[in-house]
């Protein structure tokens, strides 16, 4: 009797040590998709911290854009998300998703601010599989966008390949674009040649050793720093009679 119920003891802890094997080789195996985190949570160190996994924002979206995380989705279990090409955020002015979260993770400021000042993500284009490029006219993204000529433009091209045609290509300005995801959701290619992505990874950080000339807030910056360029007028012969050429 006593081996007996060892044996079912020793059967149930492999049985189970496959299953959870099996599952957690699932998890690590699961493809890594490209996703967005929902309006408001721009900071994502402060979003992940006071996100209590509610689910009262996926509520609140009327067009059932935002889903919360398993532990096969790439998103951390239980945080809400969206994917762009399967159903973009349609940008509601009143921005329930951000009115009904508890905590503040969603970031209220937008509900002054409006809704075309969030920063979900930016947009960025494939030139070698949007078919605009290969002169096909294709104008999809740039209709779908809700800041059409400011944050999605077309620009006029010559077709150097026919030299009659001209080519209208999408160009996004990162300014502008708010990350909705309505430009990645109508592409027309398989595989969708516009992507809207985290800003993490779209963008870059210039530095504090650039300033915009043009930008007088910037270029206030430079109050105080002595800019004129000190240029020893003997350095240029000095160098060339030093004997150090070669």
């Amino acid at each position: 009797m006593k081996n007996r119920r060892e044996f079912f003891k020793t059967s149930f802890k492999v049985v189970a040590f496959g299953v959870s094997v099996g599952a957690f080789s699932k998890i690590l195996s699961s493809d890594k998709k490209a996703y967005l985190r929902p309006p408001g949570a721009d900071d994502k160190k402060h979003f992940y911290a006071n996100c209590i996994r509610c689910g009262k924002c996926v509520i609140a979206c009327p067009y059932n854009t935002l889903s919360l995380a398993s532990v096969l989705d790439t998103p951390p279990n239980g945080t809400p998300f969206f994917e762009p090409r399967k159903t973009p955020c349609y940008l509601c002015e009143d921005i329930p998703c951000i009115k009904a979260c508890p905590t503040d993770a969603l970031d209220k400021k937008y509900l002054k601010e409006g809704v075309l000042n969030l920063k979900m993500g930016k947009a960025v284009v494939d030139d070698s599989s949007c078919v605009a490029y290969f002169g096909i006219q294709c104008d999809a993204c740039y209709r779908a966008c809700p800041l059409i000529d400011k944050a999605l433009k077309l620009e006029y091209k010559r077709n150097e390949r026919t030299n009659k045609h001209g080519k209208l290509i999408p160009v996004v300005v990162n300014e502008a674009c708010v990350g909705c995801g309505k430009c990645e959701r109508v592409c027309i290619t398989d595989k969708p040649a516009i992507r809207v992505l985290d800003n993490e990874l779209v963008l870059g950080k210039m530095g504090q050793n650039y300033i915009k000339g043009w930008d007088s807030d910037d270029e206030s910056r430079l109050k105080g720093v002595d800019t004129k360029v000190k240029l020893d007028k003997n350095k240029a012969v000095d160098y060339l009679n030093d004997g150090d050429l070669f």
